[in-house]
């Protein structure tokens, strides 16, 4: 059955990375504690930014924040990841905008106190809909993490909500006049969650591309329906792949990046390629496991499971990174859709996109090149920039790669797992039926692929799962999942109907656009994309 704790509340129903860490109660001599802490500051502030793929070094986090993705077409790692400073006794009695410091500090070195502490103030504040901004329900016995409480019911809302803040901070910091324009793909979520963060912001403008066809229809409205002068969105004719290639080759496009330039623009990415996007991700996995000992559910040093349904694989590398930083994470759990690459990847070592694209009823995970998978080879390879690059091109020219043992080793704390459709629907109405949670259809197939671990494993340790949606994002899927029935209905007659069967509150997110008007009906071809850009910006 479903429990409630104080803060377990469901809603209306060669290492190339070292640690930083230094634990001053070890030290009696107070000589040798101010040397300790002279050498911890001295350790953080050496941690800076480079391309996975080699080209650029000594980024500080502010640069690599505004760029997004470097000039090599790698994304930006840490040169280190950084160890927690504080013991997860003391993590347990804050709260999550304490937390947030807590991590990002650690990343973020180039950003004053005065600095984060404000981003993270505006960012976790009255738009969420819970004061635990990331609250843990107790149901069919694991931990949901539920990261759909922002303004947009979806956990981009977790990143995007202080990436607009972290950004604009960082062009201060680096004295940036042009106008910084946000170009991102969504596969349904992150458009309207960056979009919502950044509308009407100051210096700044966001184009958000989307696969026509490839989102829920209530994921559609939030986007077309947005508001704020300086906010684009266009579908284009093709799926999410075709939408973030496309993305990348005008970030990769030098000539088109002068062009910008001449005009007063310069491009930055909202996507989870930023790292940051990355790095406020953190910060929840870290929450949890310090709520679930607050709450008494587990003993300090006790190892905990995090299962994430994943498509483009930076929430659940945000997990691992979080597990590397001190989080006591026994198995990280990589949950697909029938799109399952990522299965098939930790199965066999063989990255292959060269297999036909599926639309599920988890659309957000219908990826077949999961971008922030490439930080992870990195790490993998001994973080060998050239290594890594090589593999990158393998999958840009042959569509896969394969990597070496020493690197699947590497490795060994993720598992992949899938879920078919039908699993999902099962595991959505059973759960509901079993303990009255509902859960959206993301979430759903990871509560499948956890369910078939823990059949297959018996492994007792408890587990966290990343709730990731409302199930209001996607209310056809799961009104079906519960009731058995296709719905024909109007969205918002689907929308009425599951609150009615459910007695689950309606968002105040969908309600917003049951009559908001359409502001967007632009389309392009995916050879179309960068003149779309172009026209936008009146390049």
């Amino acid at each position: 059955m479903k429990t409630f704790l104080p803060f377990l509340v469901a809603p209306s129903n060669k290492v190339c990375y070292n640690s930083g860490k230094v634990s001053d109660q070890k030290h009696e001599n107070m000589a040798e504690l101010q040397y300790v802490r002279v050498r911890k500051e001295r350790h953080i502030m050496e941690l800076s930014y480079q391309s996975t793929r080699g080209g650029e070094t000594g980024v500080t986090a502010s640069q690599a924040i505004l760029k997004g993705l470097a000039d090599d077409g790698g994304l930006f790692m840490p040169t280190f990841i950084p160890k927690l400073d504080k013991t997860m006794e003391e993590l347990a009695g804050m709260t999550y905008q304490e937390t947030a410091y807590e991590v990002m500090k650690l990343f973020l070195t180039d950003y004053t106190e005065e600095e984060l502490k404000n981003c993270i103030a505006r960012a976790y504040d009255s738009k969420f809909d819970t004061g635990e901004i990331a609250p843990l329900a107790k149901a069919d016995g694991a931990y949901f993490l539920e990261l759909y409480h922002g303004s947009t019911i979806a956990f981009k809302d977790m990143a995007l909500s202080i990436l607009p803040h972290l950004m604009i901070t960082a062009a201060k910091k680096n004295q940036v006049k042009n106008k910084i324009v946000v170009l991102t793909a969504t596969s349904g979520d992150t458009g309207k969650a960056a979009m919502a963060g950044f509308a009407d912001v100051e210096g700044t403008a966001i184009i958000v591309f989307y696969p026509k066809d490839g989102v829920s229809r209530i994921q559609e409205l939030q986007m077309v329906t947005q508001k704020g002068d300086n906010t684009h969105v266009v579908a284009i004719h093709g799926n999410f792949d075709d939408a973030q290639t496309g993305v990348k080759k005008i970030f990769g496009d030098k000539a088109f990046a002068a062009e910008l330039a001449e005009k007063g623009c310069q491009l930055s990415s909202a996507n989870s390629i930023n790292i940051g996007r990355l790095v406020p991700q953190v910060v929840y996995y870290v929450y949890a496991y310090a709520k679930l000992l607050e709450a008494g559910e587990i003993e300090a040093g006790e190892q905990i499971n995090v299962t994430v349904p994943t498509g483009n694989f930076g929430n659940i590398l945000a997990a691992y990174l979080a597990k590397e930083m001190g989080v006591p994470v026994k198995t990280l759990i990589c949950a697909s859709n029938e799109n399952k690459v990522l299965y098939d990847f930790f199965r066999t070592g063989t990255y292959d996109r060269n297999r036909d694209f599926i639309l599920t009823t988890s659309p957000s995970m219908d990826i077949l090149i999961s971008s922030n998978l490439e930080r992870l080879i990195y790490l993998s390879a001994g973080c060998d920039a050239k290594a890594n690059a090589a593999l990158m091109k393998e999958l840009s020219d042959k569509g896969s790669y394969t990597v070496t043992e020493e690197m699947r080793g590497f490795m060994k704390d993720f598992l992949g797992g899938f879920a078919s459709e039908e699993e999902n629907r099962a595991t959505i109405k059973k759960i509901f039926e079993d303990t009255g949670y509902l859960i959206d259809t993301h979430t759903g197939v990871a509560a499948s692929v956890y369910n078939h671990y823990k059949e297959e494993t018996k492994d007792p340790a408890k587990t966290v799962i990343a709730s990731t949606a409302s199930p209001y994002k996607f209310s056809g899927s799961v009104l079906e999942a519960i009731d058995g029935v296709r719905p024909e209905e109007d969205e918002f007659a689907i929308v009425d109907r599951l609150a009615e069967l459910s007695g689950v509150a309606i968002p105040q997110a969908v309600e917003e656009i049951r009559t908001a008007p359409v502001r967007h009906t632009a389309e392009c071809g995916i050879d179309q994309m960068q003149a779309t850009v172009a026209g936008i910006l009146s390049v």
